[in-house]
Protein backbone atom coordinates (compact mmCIF):
# COMPACT_ATOMS: atom_id res chain seq x y z
CA UNK A 1 0.00 0.00 0.00
CA UNK A 2 1.23 3.59 -0.85
CA UNK A 3 1.33 6.03 2.05
CA UNK A 4 1.44 9.53 0.70
CA UNK A 5 3.16 12.18 3.13
CA UNK A 6 3.03 15.71 1.97
CA UNK A 7 5.96 17.98 2.08
CA UNK A 8 5.17 21.09 3.63
CA UNK A 9 7.72 23.21 2.32
CA UNK A 10 5.70 23.25 -1.01
CA UNK A 11 2.42 21.74 -0.69
CA UNK A 12 -0.11 24.14 1.04
CA UNK A 13 1.85 27.01 1.04
CA UNK A 14 -1.58 29.08 1.04
CA UNK A 15 -1.52 28.50 4.97
CA UNK A 16 1.28 29.40 7.20
CA UNK A 17 3.38 26.92 8.14
CA UNK A 18 2.17 25.51 11.19
CA UNK A 19 -1.34 25.78 9.79
CA UNK A 20 -0.34 23.16 7.02
CA UNK A 21 -0.76 20.19 9.19
CA UNK A 22 -3.99 20.45 9.82
CA UNK A 23 -4.73 21.04 5.70
CA UNK A 24 -2.47 18.16 5.21
CA UNK A 25 -4.53 15.88 7.45
CA UNK A 26 -8.17 17.32 6.39
CA UNK A 27 -7.22 15.78 2.53
CA UNK A 28 -6.25 12.58 4.26
CA UNK A 29 -2.38 12.72 4.14
CA UNK A 30 -1.23 10.06 7.10
CA UNK A 31 2.52 11.78 7.06
CA UNK A 32 4.47 15.02 6.71
CA UNK A 33 8.07 16.00 5.53
CA UNK A 34 9.74 19.33 4.69
CA UNK A 35 12.69 20.87 4.24
CA UNK A 36 13.82 22.20 7.80
CA UNK A 37 12.47 22.17 11.52
CA UNK A 38 14.52 24.17 12.94
CA UNK A 39 12.53 27.66 13.11
CA UNK A 40 10.29 26.34 15.62
CA UNK A 41 10.69 24.42 18.89
CA UNK A 42 10.55 21.02 18.97
CA UNK A 43 7.71 21.02 21.32
CA UNK A 44 5.53 23.47 19.10
CA UNK A 45 5.77 20.76 16.18
CA UNK A 46 5.14 17.89 18.12
CA UNK A 47 2.03 19.51 19.26
CA UNK A 48 1.36 20.13 15.52
CA UNK A 49 1.81 16.42 14.80
CA UNK A 50 -0.16 15.58 17.79
CA UNK A 51 -3.18 17.31 17.17
CA UNK A 52 -3.60 15.89 13.60
CA UNK A 53 -2.18 12.30 14.43
CA UNK A 54 0.46 12.91 11.48
CA UNK A 55 3.67 11.13 11.25
CA UNK A 56 6.93 13.05 11.05
CA UNK A 57 8.19 10.51 8.22
CA UNK A 58 11.51 13.17 7.09
CA UNK A 59 13.69 16.29 7.55
CA UNK A 60 17.19 17.68 6.05
CA UNK A 61 20.16 18.43 8.65
CA UNK A 62 20.89 22.32 8.75
CA UNK A 63 21.45 23.64 5.11
CA UNK A 64 24.66 26.12 6.20
CA UNK A 65 23.60 29.39 5.13
CA UNK A 66 20.79 28.63 2.76
CA UNK A 67 20.29 32.06 1.75
CA UNK A 68 23.67 32.82 0.77
CA UNK A 69 23.16 29.82 -1.78
CA UNK A 70 24.34 27.11 0.26
CA UNK A 71 22.75 23.35 -0.18
CA UNK A 72 24.22 21.49 2.57
CA UNK A 73 27.79 21.12 4.44
CA UNK A 74 28.38 17.24 4.31
CA UNK A 75 30.99 17.43 1.26
CA UNK A 76 32.45 20.63 2.33
CA UNK A 77 36.25 20.41 3.33
CA UNK A 78 36.99 22.48 6.59
CA UNK A 79 33.76 22.44 7.21
CA UNK A 80 33.79 19.19 9.65
CA UNK A 81 32.78 20.75 13.18
CA UNK A 82 29.67 22.71 11.66
CA UNK A 83 28.57 19.39 9.98
CA UNK A 84 29.19 17.40 13.33
CA UNK A 85 27.03 20.11 15.26
CA UNK A 86 24.59 19.79 12.67
CA UNK A 87 23.80 16.09 12.94
CA UNK A 88 23.55 16.38 16.24
CA UNK A 89 20.97 19.56 16.53
CA UNK A 90 18.76 17.22 13.70
CA UNK A 91 18.72 14.30 15.96
CA UNK A 92 17.97 16.15 18.80
CA UNK A 93 14.79 16.87 16.55
CA UNK A 94 14.50 13.70 15.30
CA UNK A 95 14.33 12.44 18.66
CA UNK A 96 11.66 14.67 19.99
CA UNK A 97 9.46 14.52 16.51
CA UNK A 98 9.59 10.55 16.86
CA UNK A 99 11.04 10.68 12.97
CA UNK A 100 12.67 8.01 11.56
CA UNK A 101 15.12 9.45 9.14
CA UNK A 102 17.03 12.63 8.22
CA UNK A 103 18.69 13.78 5.25
CA UNK A 104 22.08 14.76 5.01
CA UNK A 105 22.66 17.58 2.03
CA UNK A 106 25.78 16.97 0.43
CA UNK A 107 26.92 20.66 -1.31
CA UNK A 108 27.68 22.81 -4.13
CA UNK A 109 30.83 22.59 -5.82
CA UNK A 110 32.09 25.64 -7.22
CA UNK A 111 31.85 25.68 -11.34
CA UNK A 112 35.64 25.52 -12.20
CA UNK A 113 36.73 22.53 -9.11
CA UNK A 114 39.06 19.90 -10.27
CA UNK A 115 40.22 16.55 -9.94
CA UNK A 116 41.57 17.20 -7.13
CA UNK A 117 39.07 19.28 -5.18
CA UNK A 118 36.09 16.85 -5.98
CA UNK A 119 38.68 14.46 -4.23
CA UNK A 120 38.74 16.27 -1.55
CA UNK A 121 35.00 16.91 -1.00
CA UNK A 122 34.38 13.01 -1.91
CA UNK A 123 36.70 12.20 1.17
CA UNK A 124 34.66 14.48 3.54
CA UNK A 125 31.87 13.22 2.38
CA UNK A 126 31.96 9.49 3.08
CA UNK A 127 34.08 10.81 6.69
CA UNK A 128 31.27 12.93 7.51
CA UNK A 129 28.20 10.49 6.33
CA UNK A 130 29.92 7.93 8.47
CA UNK A 131 30.10 10.04 11.54
CA UNK A 132 25.81 10.57 10.92
CA UNK A 133 24.96 7.21 10.48
CA UNK A 134 26.92 6.05 12.96
CA UNK A 135 25.37 8.88 15.76
CA UNK A 136 22.06 8.42 14.14
CA UNK A 137 22.37 4.43 15.03
CA UNK A 138 22.78 5.07 18.92
CA UNK A 139 18.76 6.35 18.99
CA UNK A 140 17.98 4.04 15.80
CA UNK A 141 17.40 6.65 12.83
CA UNK A 142 18.58 6.93 9.15
CA UNK A 143 20.38 8.96 7.55
CA UNK A 144 19.67 9.49 3.84
CA UNK A 145 21.83 10.72 0.59
CA UNK A 146 19.65 11.78 -2.10
CA UNK A 147 21.19 12.75 -6.05
CA UNK A 148 19.40 15.78 -6.77
CA UNK A 149 19.53 17.32 -10.29
CA UNK A 150 22.15 19.74 -11.24
CA UNK A 151 19.79 21.47 -13.27
CA UNK A 152 17.17 23.05 -10.43
CA UNK A 153 20.86 22.61 -8.24
CA UNK A 154 23.71 23.42 -10.30
CA UNK A 155 26.86 22.41 -9.23
CA UNK A 156 25.31 20.01 -6.45
CA UNK A 157 27.90 17.31 -5.31
CA UNK A 158 25.96 14.23 -5.63
CA UNK A 159 23.19 14.40 -8.86
CA UNK A 160 23.60 10.52 -9.88
CA UNK A 161 22.42 7.28 -8.77
CA UNK A 162 25.52 5.15 -9.21
CA UNK A 163 27.52 7.61 -7.74
CA UNK A 164 24.77 7.22 -4.84
CA UNK A 165 25.22 3.74 -4.61
CA UNK A 166 28.70 3.84 -4.54
CA UNK A 167 29.39 6.30 -1.47
CA UNK A 168 26.77 4.08 -0.06
CA UNK A 169 29.20 1.27 -0.29
CA UNK A 170 32.13 2.65 0.39
CA UNK A 171 30.63 4.60 3.74
CA UNK A 172 29.42 1.06 4.39
CA UNK A 173 27.14 1.87 7.49
CA UNK A 174 23.49 0.09 7.12
CA UNK A 175 21.15 2.89 8.17
CA UNK A 176 22.74 5.49 5.67
CA UNK A 177 20.18 4.81 2.72
CA UNK A 178 19.01 5.77 -0.44
CA UNK A 179 16.15 8.65 -0.75
CA UNK A 180 15.24 7.98 -4.28
CA UNK A 181 13.22 11.50 -5.65
CA UNK A 182 11.98 10.08 -9.02
CA UNK A 183 11.96 13.49 -10.62
CA UNK A 184 15.74 14.54 -10.21
CA UNK A 185 16.27 10.64 -11.20
CA UNK A 186 14.42 11.22 -14.56
CA UNK A 187 16.13 14.57 -15.49
CA UNK A 188 19.81 12.95 -14.75
CA UNK A 189 19.86 9.02 -15.43
CA UNK A 190 16.38 8.24 -16.69
CA UNK A 191 15.33 4.41 -16.96
CA UNK A 192 13.36 4.64 -13.31
CA UNK A 193 11.80 1.10 -13.28
CA UNK A 194 15.53 -0.20 -13.49
CA UNK A 195 17.25 2.36 -11.41
CA UNK A 196 14.30 1.06 -8.74
CA UNK A 197 15.24 -2.30 -8.60
CA UNK A 198 18.74 -1.96 -9.03
CA UNK A 199 18.78 0.17 -5.66
CA UNK A 200 15.19 -1.21 -4.06
CA UNK A 201 17.11 -3.07 -0.78
CA UNK A 202 19.17 0.63 -0.10
CA UNK A 203 16.07 2.53 -0.45
CA UNK A 204 14.79 4.41 2.85
CA UNK A 205 12.91 7.13 1.21
CA UNK A 206 11.24 7.55 -2.06
CA UNK A 207 9.44 11.35 -3.44
CA UNK A 208 7.59 12.18 -6.81
CA UNK A 209 6.76 14.99 -8.93
CA UNK A 210 6.13 15.62 -12.26
CA UNK A 211 8.54 15.92 -14.91
CA UNK A 212 10.11 18.38 -15.74
CA UNK A 213 8.03 21.03 -14.68
CA UNK A 214 7.60 19.43 -11.10
CA UNK A 215 4.13 19.79 -10.81
CA UNK A 216 1.44 17.61 -9.90
CA UNK A 217 2.83 13.61 -10.37
CA UNK A 218 -0.26 12.95 -12.92
CA UNK A 219 1.21 15.66 -15.51
CA UNK A 220 4.05 15.15 -17.29
CA UNK A 221 6.45 12.38 -19.04
CA UNK A 222 6.53 10.37 -16.05
CA UNK A 223 3.62 7.65 -15.59
CA UNK A 224 3.91 6.90 -11.65
CA UNK A 225 1.01 4.16 -11.64
CA UNK A 226 3.73 1.90 -13.16
CA UNK A 227 6.10 2.99 -10.57
CA UNK A 228 3.63 2.89 -7.78
CA UNK A 229 2.91 -0.53 -8.75
CA UNK A 230 6.05 -1.51 -8.41
CA UNK A 231 7.09 -0.29 -5.43
CA UNK A 232 4.60 -2.63 -4.24
CA UNK A 233 5.08 -5.27 -5.88
CA UNK A 234 8.42 -5.21 -4.54
CA UNK A 235 7.16 -5.07 -0.82
CA UNK A 236 7.92 -1.14 -0.25
CA UNK A 237 6.38 -0.20 3.31
CA UNK A 238 7.77 3.29 3.62
CA UNK A 239 6.41 6.50 2.53
CA UNK A 240 6.48 8.23 -0.86
CA UNK A 241 6.98 11.82 0.09
CA UNK A 242 4.96 14.60 -2.53
CA UNK A 243 7.95 17.01 -3.11
CA UNK A 244 6.19 19.07 -5.90
CA UNK A 245 4.73 22.29 -6.70
CA UNK A 246 1.24 22.57 -7.05
CA UNK A 247 0.49 24.25 -10.65
CA UNK A 248 -3.05 25.80 -9.47
CA UNK A 249 -3.52 25.12 -5.95
CA UNK A 250 -3.00 22.18 -3.36
CA UNK A 251 -6.52 21.09 -3.10
CA UNK A 252 -7.12 21.30 -6.89
CA UNK A 253 -4.16 19.08 -7.98
CA UNK A 254 -4.77 15.97 -5.57
CA UNK A 255 -7.03 14.36 -7.46
CA UNK A 256 -4.47 11.86 -8.41
CA UNK A 257 -3.97 10.43 -5.23
CA UNK A 258 -7.77 9.41 -4.70
CA UNK A 259 -7.03 5.78 -5.26
CA UNK A 260 -4.00 6.38 -2.28
CA UNK A 261 -6.79 7.82 0.21
CA UNK A 262 -6.22 11.20 -0.26
CA UNK A 263 -10.02 13.64 -0.32
CA UNK A 264 -9.69 16.43 -2.65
Amino acid sequence: MIRLAANLSMLFTEHDFLGRFAAAQAVGFRGVEYLFPYAHAPETLHAALDETGLEQVLFNLPPGDWEAGERGIASLPGREAEFRDSVVEALRYAEALDCPRVHAMAGVLAPDADAQTRAAHRATYVANLRFAAREAAKCHREVLIEPINTRDMPGYYLSRQGQAMAILEEVGEPNLRLQLDFYHCQIMDGDLTRQLERQFERVGHVQVAGVPQRHEPDVGEVHYPALFARLEALGYSGWVGCEYRPANGTREGLGWGREHGLRP
